[in-house]
Formats: C-alpha cells, structure tokens, sequence
C-alpha cells in the first residue's frame, strides 16, 4: 500500500489544497488593494503567495474569482474586527475604537486608499459583470454596524449618522490617497472623534 492510499492520507492533501487556497486569497485581497484590479496579474497573485501559478487555476478560473475571494477575505476583515469591538461594553467606544484603527492605518491610506472603497470605485467602472455590487455589498454591512451601535446610543436617525460617519471616512481616505498626506486623515480622525463625542442621545 502506497503513502496515498493509505487510512487518512487524503487529509493533509487536504489541509495542504486549503492552505494554498488561504494563501491565495490572503494575497489577493493585498495585492488588489495595492495595485489595483487592472495592473494585477494571476502571476502577481501566485508569486506572492508562493504557489505555481499553474496551480492557481485549479482554485480560481479567472481573475474574476479571485477579485471575489478577495471581497470575502475583506468582509472577514470586517467581521473579525467588528467582533472585536463588540467585545467594548459601550457602543460609542466601539464608534471611537474604529475612527482610532482608521487613524491608525493613515500611512496604508496614503499609499493605496480604502481597500473596499478603492475596489468598489474600480470595480464600478467596469461593465461586464456585478462585481461592483459585491464590493458595494461589504461596506454596506459596516454601514448597518455602525447604525446599530448609534441605536443602541439612544441617538434620532442611526442610520443617517451611521451614512455621515462612514461617508467621511471614505472621504478623508480618498484625499489622503490623492494628495499622499496621512495628516489628513490624522486631522479629519480627530474631527470626526470630536464630533462623535459631542452626539448626545434623543430626548
């Protein structure tokens, strides 16, 4: 009996096939974010995360369907953090926590912009597929996050401070990566931090 057809060999196959897969998708949501969907090739991909890139087409056929794992991989992101920020008793600390990461990640903003907001835009342009929707898709659910944690302030109309916090945030990410000046989103941070501790709840 060979190493292959032996009880339990199939797993780490397996484990090995997943691991790849992770490394791909890790990459590309990295390297879309840096260099753009058009500019990014499926060597780029496979160089980065270390797999032959013959072997990227046996997990993803185009680069359509890495532009997607690479969606997924930041609606995680974005799961993984909101998670963490639940982990906050007060809801405007997990508001205040989040402007702070944005602040925090100035310099990344100023090289490449928003990761799901520089996609959404480039992706927008494109007329052959529903690509555009997705990415539209994973900032919308960090707009529903946010509108939650203002309900749950007591504050009149969530949704629309939830539509005004993150609006300023792509903004601010948009300048900071036109005018490559991570102040600007060190100054408009602090901005929005004041704003936000100024909201007093309904009534």
């Amino acid at each position: 009996m060979t190493d292959s057809n032996k009880p339990g060999s199939a797993k780490p196959r397996v484990r090995a096939a997943a691991d790849k897969r992770r490394r791909l998708t890790t990459e590309a949501a990295r390297i879309l974010h840096e260099k753009g969907v058009e500019r990014t090739t499926l060597a780029d991909i496979a160089r980065a995360a270390d797999v032959p890139v013959g072997n990227v087409y046996y997990y993803f056929k185009t680069k359509d369907d890495l532009v997607r794992a690479a969606l997924s991989e930041h609606s995680a992101h974005l799961d993984t953090i909101t998670a963490r920020l639940e982990e906050l008793a007060d809801p405007r600390a997990r508001l205040r926590t989040l402007i702070e990461a944005w602040i925090d990640q100035r310099e990344v903003a100023a090289r490449f912009g928003c990761p799901t907001g520089t996609l959404a835009v480039e992706l927008d342009k494109r007329a052959d597929g529903t690509l555009d929707a997705e990415a539209g898709a994973v900032i919308g659910r960090l707009l529903e996050w946010v509108a939650r944690q203002f309900g749950a302030l007591g504050m009149e109309d969530p949704e629309g401070l939830a539509l005004s916090l993150v609006s300023s945030y792509q903004g601010m990410s948009l300048l900071t990566n036109a005018l490559r000046d991570p102040e600007i989103t060190a100054r408009e941070g602090a901005r929005l931090l004041a704003w936000l501790d100024s909201l007093q709840p309904q009534g």
